[in-house]
């Protein structure tokens, strides 16, 4: 499975549930509190709504650019937009994962009338806080994940120019290249190991939020 097409799933398995919440939230009562006030930072999304949904569509747009700039091989870019992705699939994860303290903490103060708009600023800052707190976490994570990437990248391209060194070399070199060639996968191997540990700690801690 392509990364694309682990991450369409993952958004198709985001979008359901967050249909589901959406309506949930229109047949309670208590959700007037929040009402019309944005789930997420503008910093965050683009997207203003009090609706999960928005959100998910927000970022299944991104899908097709995602897509095009692999297939270029635009690394930067491509990582740059697919780490953004992440982070706002955390944060949605996480939010509909809050949403019933989130509504449960509302009830508390839904018999001050008059403090109803001050209760949605602080219901919106719950959410935005819940959605920071997760973005630092996987941020170090996903930022710790792209370095080991671009370090096994550029052993990689060590492994070829001295493969390639060798092949050309006389015997004495090559013995010589082929320790150093050896080695470097040595350092490969290590790198890989890291990238697994350091993936398996980000799905638990999607899975913990």
């Amino acid at each position: 499975m392509t990364p694309i097409e682990r991450l369409s799933a993952t958004i198709e398995q985001l979008s359901i549930k967050a249909k589901k919440m959406d309506a949930k939230n229109a047949h309670a009562k208590i959700h007037r509190l929040i009402e019309n006030s944005n789930l997420f930072s503008g910093s965050l999304f683009v997207t203003q709504s009090d609706r999960f949904s928005p959100y998910i569509e927000e970022i299944e747009q991104k899908l097709p650019k995602l897509a095009r700039l692999l297939s270029e091989k635009k690394e930067d870019l491509s990582l740059l937009l697919l780490e953004q992705t992440q982070h706002q699939i955390i944060a949605i994860s996480n939010a509909l994962h809050s949403n019933s303290t989130l509504h449960q903490a509302a009830k508390l103060s839904v018999d001050a009338h008059n403090k109803i708009k001050s209760n949605k600023a602080k219901l919106q800052n719950r959410y935005k806080k819940v959605a920071e707190k997760v973005l630092l976490n996987s941020h170090q994570l996903y930022q710790k994940l792209n370095e080991h990437h671009e370090f096994e990248r550029r052993l990689m391209d060590m492994v070829t120019a001295r493969e390639s060194e060798r092949q050309k070399s006389n015997a004495k070199n090559s013995a010589k290249l082929s320790a150093e060639v050896l080695a470097l996968h040595q350092r490969l191997g290590r790198c890989r190991k890291a990238i697994s540990i350091i993936e398996r700690d980000i799905e638990l801690a999607e899975k913990r939020n």
